[in-house]
């Protein structure tokens, strides 16, 4: 439709409008459902005829007019509410005198409506309502997209998600499935004695992850303040306070590009437990996955963008070091070594900084050989420490942490630590991450002063999971792009 076309379209809408004004407000807020379209056809859609004139079933729905046809004294209708779509059988007769000419026949596509009626099936078998009253209850003023077209063009989905959800099924079931999701996730660490928390989206310090921050300024305070980029320094605070068990479902902002599998503003679920280690962490994520998959989706198998995963099968456990030389065939230990790794991460095209160590380069040429590679559910375990200022160093060697990140489909889903305890060894790390910060590393981490006196107080052993609920969402709806799963995603001004 041009813009123009628009225009005649809104103007007509507008004129009918005023003429309803005339006869009092058209924005009426009297009119009550007392029953859902999806539910009416769960209860009474295998039903024939004859049954449903013996239940004499009589219904109150509401809802928006998404297809009319009139036909002289008599006219069909769809009405679409939350839960879906029923047709609406309107006669003349059935309706106050000069009702159905002077006012529904004049109403459009898009406004909405509440209906009583009879429920009865037509010969074709479609469950219907024949209406005894309608009443205009929202006029709609902008035109709806064709029905047979709808909406498709991925900027107007994203800019106006209301028409979206308005003309296209799959999105709404999307996010309702989101919904579930997030619920299931909830759900399953109460279950599990976890406390759920909330934690401050505004911090002094940003910390928590490796991440440039977007910065603000609270003006009555005159002072600088940024959007949290993880909550995971609060919610260590917390198990030094006593609370053994808490999680987050939270939101996370971080300046940094969009992508597919990006966008600046984003949820996660952060969990935190006492005496716990990122080996009983592997377990639990794997049977939090598990259970959404069979409870949610209604099976331990996922398709997803040509591929498919079991998730009744164990995930894979691999080391860092080890993924290198597994999807590195060519390489041996040696050549991940002190004195050889910098030469072979350049042959392999990777530009290596003066300031990086060998956990550095390390991970450097996991991520540009190794990462796109795991297909199936891995946990790769044992990060260097260099790369991990957060986690606890690994007994049997220092060099990396007791630390695991999950990939399924080439991306990561989960990352997850048996936590750092030690104050002093915590100190020296983030002091390394500062000195790295003032060498111009924008997205290492700054010394939180308050975080160190917490966990000089005392933090027991703790294991902590941070998993990406924007991108599990993508996994399990089969989706490619993280704004199909954001009900508004960040996108560039028009």
């Amino acid at each position: 439709m041009s813009e123009q076309d628009e225009n005649k379209l809104i103007a007509e809408r507008k004129s009918k409008l005023a003429d309803l004004r005339k006869d009092g407000n058209p924005f009426v807020n009297d009119f009550k459902p007392d029953d859902s379209i999806q539910e009416l056809r769960d209860s009474f859609g295998s039903l024939n005829q004859e049954s449903l004139e013996k239940k004499n079933k009589e219904v109150c729905v509401a809802g928006r007019l998404m297809l009319k046809r009139v036909m002289g004294k008599a006219s069909f209708a769809q009405l679409q509410d939350s839960s879906g779509q029923i047709q609406l059988f309107v006669t003349r007769d059935e309706l106050d005198e000069g009702f159905y000419n002077e006012h529904f026949k004049k109403w459009d596509i898009g406004d909405i409506v509440g209906v009583n009626g009879l429920l009865f099936k037509t010969k074709t078998g479609e469950l219907s309502v024949r209406v005894k009253s309608i009443k205009l209850l929202t006029k709609s003023l902008r035109p709806l997209p064709e029905k047979f077209h709808g909406l498709s063009d991925k900027e107007t989905i994203y800019r106006q998600r209301y028409v979206d959800l308005i003309m296209n099924e799959d999105s709404r079931k999307v996010f309702q499935f989101r919904s579930q999701i997030v619920a299931y996730i909830r759900n399953f660490f109460i279950q599990h004695n976890y406390l759920e928390v909330e934690t401050p989206m505004m911090q002094v310090i940003p910390g928590g992850a490796a991440a440039k921050p977007f910065v603000t300024h609270h003006n009555a305070l005159d002072m600088g303040l940024y959007l949290r980029i993880a909550p995971e320094l609060y919610l260590k605070r917390l198990i030094v306070g006593g609370m053994d068990g808490v999680f987050e479902i939270n939101r996370n902002f971080r300046n940094e590009g969009l992508s597919t599998r990006h966008n600046p503003e984003f949820t996660m679920i952060e969990f935190y437990k006492a005496y716990a280690t990122y080996d009983d962490f592997m377990d639990l994520t794997e049977d939090l996955l598990r259970g959404i998959a069979n409870d949610i989706c209604k099976s331990s198998l996922i398709h997803y963008q040509g591929e498919d995963f079991d998730f009744s099968k164990d995930f894979e456990r691999l080391s860092v070091f080890d993924s290198i030389l597994k999807y590195n065939p060519k390489l041996k230990p040696v050549d991940l070594s002190q004195d050889n790794a910098k030469s072979s991460a350049e042959k392999m095209g990777i530009n290596v900084k003066d300031n990086w160590g060998l956990g550095k380069i390390q991970i450097e040429i996991f991520e540009k050989t190794v990462e796109e590679q795991l297909i199936q559910p891995t946990f790769i375990t044992h990060y260097p420490t260099e790369v991990s200022p957060l986690s606890r160093r690994n007994d049997e060697d220092p060099f990396v942490t007791d630390r695991f990140e999950l990939f399924i489909g080439g991306a990561e889903f989960a990352n997850s630590f048996s936590e750092l305890n030690d104050p002093l060894d915590q100190r020296k790390r983030l002091e390394e991450q500062a000195r790295l910060k003032d060498l111009g590393d924008e997205e290492a981490q700054p010394i939180d002063e308050d975080f160190i006196q917490a966990m000089e107080c005392g933090m027991p052993p703790t294991g902590g999971v941070g998993i990406g609920i924007d991108r599990l969402v993508m996994l399990l709806t089969g989706n490619r792009w993280i704004k199909d799963v954001i009900l508004f995603p960040t996108l560039r001004s028009e």
